[in-house]
Formats: C-alpha cells, sequence, structure tokens
C-alpha cells in the first residue's frame, strides 16, 4: 500500500486494533501495510479454495461466513463467523492446502490482503507477529472444538442459546437492562440454523420460545437479550425430556 494514500493512516489504525497485528511496533506495521493490498467485495460474494488459499485476508469492515456444503444433499454448515479485524484463511495459510471451506461475504466487505507466502514470512521473521497469530490460531481451534462439541452434545435450544451467548455483549448501557448481540444480531433464521446444525424452522421455533420466557427482547427485529442470566443457564442445559431437537 502507497504510503501517500489517504487512506494509509486509516488502515493503519485498523490493522492496530486487530487481534492478529495489535501491539506490533509502528516500524513493523508500516513495514506490513507496504505489503497489504486494500480490496472490496460485494454482499454475497463467494471465493473458491484455489483462489483463496494463494492470498491471507483481513477484514475492514464487514461480515465474512467460511462454511462447507455437502455437494449431495446441499446441506450447509458454517465454521466461522468472522468480523472486522478478523483474518482468513488461517488453514491455508499454514498447510498450504486449499481448504474446502467456503468464504461468503454476508455485507459490503472492505478487506485488506498479502499473499500467503509474504505472511507465513512474517511468522517467521517477526516474533511479535508470531506471538499475536498463535493465540489468534488457538482461539480458531477452541471454535471449530466447541462447534464440534455442540453438535455432538447438546440439543438445538441448548446450541442456539450458546451461540447467542457468544456473541452478546455482556455489558449493557447504564440505566439500561438490554445487552445487544454482535455478529448475528440480524442474520435470518437459515443462516442461524447452518451455524447450529439446525433448519430454519427449528431455529424460529426456539426463538420464539425464548422470547415467550422475555430470555430476548420481544420489541426488536434484532437479536438482543433481555435477561442474560437466564440465557446462561440455558446455554448451560444439557438434553432433557423437555428439549426436542
Amino acid at each position: 500500500m502507497n504510503t501517500d494514500s489517504p487512506l494509509y493512516r486509516h488502515y493503519k489504525q485498523k490493522l492496530a486494533q486487530s487481534p492478529v497485528f495489535n501491539g506490533l511496533s509502528d516500524g513493523v506495521l508500516c513495514d506490513m501495510l507496504e505489503e497489504l493490498h486494500h480490496s472490496t467485495w460485494r454482499k454475497g460474494t463467494e471465493m473458491d479454495a484455489l483462489s483463496l488459499a494463494k492470498r491471507f485476508y483481513l477484514i475492514i469492515d464487514g461480515r465474512v461466513k467460511l462454511e462447507r456444503v455437502d455437494a449431495v444433499t446441499a446441506n450447509r454448515v458454517t465454521i466461522f463467523l468472522l468480523g472486522p479485524g478478523d483474518g482468513f484463511d488461517v488453514i491455508s495459510l499454514l498447510d498450504k492446502q486449499p481448504h474446502e471451506a467456503t468464504p461468503v461475504a454476508l455485507d459490503d466487505l472492505h478487506l485488506l490482503s498479502a499473499s500467503t507466502q509474504t505472511v507465513r514470512e512474517w511468522i517467521n521473521h517477526y516474533p511479535e507477529f508470531n506471538r499475536n497469530f498463535l493465540p489468534y490460531l488457538g482461539q480458531q481451534m477452541r471454535g471449530i472444538e466447541d462447534l464440534a462439541a455442540d453438535l455432538a452434545l447438546k440439543d438445538t435450544i441448548t446450541r442456539l442459546a450458546r451461540l447467542i451467548l457468544r456473541h452478546t455483549v455482556s455489558g449493557a448501557p447504564p440505566g439500561k437492562r438490554l445487552h445487544p448481540v454482535r455478529l448475528i444480531h440480524d442474520l435470518p433464521h437459515e443462516s442461524l440454523a447452518h451455524m447450529i446444525g439446525a433448519t430454519r424452522q427449528v431455529v424460529n421455533k426456539h426463538l420464539q420460545a425464548l422470547r415467550h420466557k422475555g430470555v430476548l427482547d420481544n420489541v426488536s427485529h434484532h437479536l438482543v437479550v433481555s435477561e442474560l442470566e437466564s440465557l446462561k443457564e440455558q446455554a448451560e442445559s444439557f438434553l432433557s425430556h423437555n428439549h426436542h431437537p
């Protein structure tokens, strides 16, 4: 990226806010920005696995889901939901192989990207970058572990509650009891279903039940948590005769 670009300072600030790049020295950030290129994707854009393996992307604005689609049944499961500051694709970056997960833009996106070879060189040459990258990789792996455990061990209403809880902003504004939900707040029920291994109809039924119980706000068209402690209790529930997938 050209240092004379009017957006250079903006992207430098965004880079410093990312968990992958946070805390790096000014000099290192400047060196990295020289290798990063800005691009935009329109909402709904998908990228094939071969192209994805060539570059590592950092989200500046917008959201991306990485999903797997069964070629026979066309069933879908969302592996990752990523927002500003997140990077993809970590798996292709590490093993140099195309990743079967397809990134799909949920919003109009602004991205910075570098070749995967360049980012591998950063991992080798910048210890401070590696100190950020390894915990971020661990976070990604933990997310996959949580998804696998939820799909195998929890019923659907518990999986849905845990999904909402992971994205709930715990600190409500002063004088208000409502807790906003980030990243998934406005997603259609079908998209939520792909994140918990369910169907749109089942998600719709469970959301209605959570609103009826007062766990979710019954007025807002977006997901908003009314009773955080009740949501936590539901998220820790195991299979019981009262819950039906």
